[in-house]
């Protein structure tokens, strides 16, 4: 399996803590060396592990904003 680079660009900020610590977060992520993604994912307290996530382009994110605006 290839490794996977990542590098958080921007940290925008936190929406939860477990009890373990690990933190539900909302950042900027180069992954691979590419454009800078808006990504939420778990995180430990260190950022050397991650749990499963999703990426979103800037237009994804708007579009999510507007339905959560509606609920």
């Amino acid at each position: 399996m290839a490794d996977i680079t990542f590098e958080i660009t921007k940290n925008i900020g936190v929406l939860s803590e477990s009890a373990k610590g690990w933190t539900k977060e909302l950042n900027l992520v180069s992954w691979n060396g590419r454009e800078p993604k808006y990504d939420i994912r778990d995180w430990d307290a260190n950022h050397e592990k991650m749990g499963k996530g999703l990426t979103f382009t800037k237009d994804e994110l708007e579009a999510l904003k507007k339905l959560l605006e509606e609920v």
